[in-house]
């Protein structure tokens, strides 16, 4: 929805809808788009083209909708807004939670504050005396620049594994159905709202399994789109198989996957200023391994994998509620707009997801 009293403009391709007040609450309009009653109105009069359907402006109202009384109207928004600003929060406390570990990483690999502290005679700030001794207290150079003394550059693939995948033929239906194992591409991490992978859209079946090269990869693999575009990131919450638009680094390597996960995104430029493509952007994972990376002391990263692993441990948590409150709103939705539930059982279900 667009702020009252904001000047703005829309595009050919866009429908303003304005609810009078009068017959339709503007709240309520919000969600009547967003139900099932509306998108079967909108496949009644939509118009199939040889390149991408279209819907006319003028046939819009001709659509026949359910609409209770204003009232009513009040009631089902505060019901769903109830649910949604719950979900709003959540990851509010998400973005907070990954912000915080970022914040740190930076702070102790990026611009080495630890280290600068101790080199200047100070103590280093924020941190007990056993996690101050783990840094050094000068630099050395390095291949990129002053860096930690101790602190070795490595090719990051001598760090990690790097692994790609594949798609099963998708005209064979044996290699998708029975649909059991996660199966991702980066239009799963498009419109993500988290840095972790809980589902995909997709399943392949034992047999497109087999032709995946790289199998499943285990829970807490750091997946990286690596064209189309480069750069999305997620760290998995259950065992997946991957496309070919992915470079996935497993766990088990010398830098946790927390760690890789910040590293990846603070060295982002670096890493597409490695691809090439002649159609689209790519970066191969020949190209990728040979990106220089440094590697702390085996007790720092596990230092700050326990505590960026306890953020994300929340951050899981979290998302797993979200998401079982989206499912909540999305089946009240329907049965709220179309009458098929009443308020109070509406209010019941509602209140006990929120408690959840």
């Amino acid at each position: 929805m667009v702020p009252r009293g904001a000047e703005w403009a829309i595009g050919q391709n866009l429908v303003v809808l304005r609810a009078d007040g009068r017959r339709v609450h503007p709240e309520f309009l919000r969600w009547l788009v967003r139900g099932e009653d509306w998108w079967g109105q909108v496949r009644k009069f939509v118009n199939a083209g040889a390149v991408f359907d279209s819907l006319k402006c003028r046939d819009i109202p001709n659509f026949e909708l359910l609409v209770p009384p204003l009232g009513e109207q009040g009631r089902i928004c505060d019901v769903l807004d109830a649910v949604d600003h719950r979900i709003d929060l959540l990851r509010q406390t998400n973005a907070t939670l990954e912000s915080i570990a970022q914040a740190l990483f930076k702070s102790w690999f990026i611009d080495f504050d630890p280290v600068r502290a101790k080199a200047e005679g100070r103590e280093p700030e924020g941190m007990d005396a056993a996690t101050a001794a783990l840094f050094p207290a000068e630099f050395e150079e390095s291949a990129l620049g002053s860096v930690p003394k101790g602190w070795r550059v490595q090719p990051i693939g001598d760090l990690v594994e790097t692994v790609g995948g594949s798609t099963p033929d998708t005209k064979n239906p044996s290699f998708w159905e029975p649909a059991v194992h996660h199966w991702t591409s980066p239009r799963d991490l498009s419109s993500a709202p988290s840095p972790v992978l809980l589902d995909t859209e997709r399943k392949v079946s034992p047999a497109g399994l087999a032709k995946i090269s790289s199998g499943l990869l285990p829970v807490g693999s750091l997946l990286m789109s690596s064209r189309a575009p480069i750069g999305y990131l997620t760290l998995t919450q259950v065992p997946v198989a991957i496309n070919q638009g992915y470079i996935a680094m497993p766990p088990g390597g010398r830098l946790p996957p927390q760690y890789l996960y910040f590293w990846c995104r603070a060295n982002m430029d670096g890493i597409k200023s490695h691809a090439n493509g002649s159609t689209f952007m790519e970066i191969s994972k020949k190209a990728f391994r040979p990106i220089p990376a440094v590697l702390p002391s085996s007790q720092l990263l596990d230092n700050f994998a326990e505590f960026a692993g306890s953020l994300f441990n929340r951050l899981v948590a979290n998302e797993r509620l979200a998401r079982a409150l989206v499912d909540t709103r999305d089946t009240l939705l329907p049965r709220l707009i179309s009458g098929k539930l009443r308020l109070p059982e509406a209010h019941a279900e509602a209140d006990a997801a929120l408690a959840a």
